[in-house]
């Protein structure tokens, strides 16, 4: 894809969409670091059913470290490896009250430094709390990238990498949300929806579906 076809691409994203937002539900960044570490190999409509309660009864590093990894796995016990998170969320909100003074990090490698927080989490932190140009790439945006021609590549890392290259500064900031969405809803894994995709002209997939007659 080039890069006319590029700038095309989110000019038709943002002006189908002006102001995209995570679907997950968070009132700030301690939440939506929560919410995020929860959405590993989960959905947000199942993370955003366990977290209301939850952020009633702990929405602070410091509340939430006094549940425990027992009250806590209560709360999300619906969501899959609860375990195993629970035990991450609270070991990071131990080192957030330690060593941050309860605040959540503003930097990549503060926020890698947490118990279960990857770069995929950092970068959605960064971007969605924080308002920097990041790219957090899940699968729903390696394929969008893939399957698109927007910026191939064979790693995680790699799509990222190309992504921050090719896509126009004034684009950045809501890219993350963009692509997401579209993998999500429109460019979906088993059958791609090109029928109502809004970019189906630029795209390079070569196996496009059609209308139902």
């Amino acid at each position: 894809m080039n890069a006319a076809k590029r700038r095309e691409m989110f000019a038709r994203f943002r002006a189908a969409n002006p102001a995209p937002r995570t679907e997950l539900h968070y009132s700030s960044p301690f939440e939506l670091l929560v919410a995020v570490i929860l959405s590993a190999q989960a959905t947000d409509k199942g993370v955003n059913k366990a977290t209301p309660a939850l952020f009633r009864a702990a929405n602070t590093p410091a509340a939430m470290l006094a549940l425990g990894v027992p009250g806590l796995s209560r709360y999300i016990k619906t969501i899959g490896l609860y375990n195993t998170k629970a035990k991450n969320i609270i070991a990071a909100c131990e080192a957030l009250v330690t060593q941050h003074a309860g605040e959540v990090p503003r930097t990549r490698e503060a926020l890698e430094s947490l118990p279960g927080v990857g770069r995929k989490t950092a970068n959605v932190v960064l971007n969605t709390a924080f308002g920097e140009a990041t790219i957090a790439v899940d699968t729903h945006i390696f394929r969008v990238a893939n399957r698109t021609g927007l910026a191939p590549g064979k790693t995680v890392r790699a799509v990222e990498d190309k992504l921050l290259k090719v896509i126009a500064p004034e684009y950045l900031q809501d890219a993350h949300h963009w692509l997401i969405l579209h993998g999500r809803y429109v460019c979906k894994a088993r059958v791609p929806d090109c029928p109502v995709c809004i970019i189906a002209d630029l795209c390079e997939y070569r196996h496009k579906t059609k209308a139902i007659e």
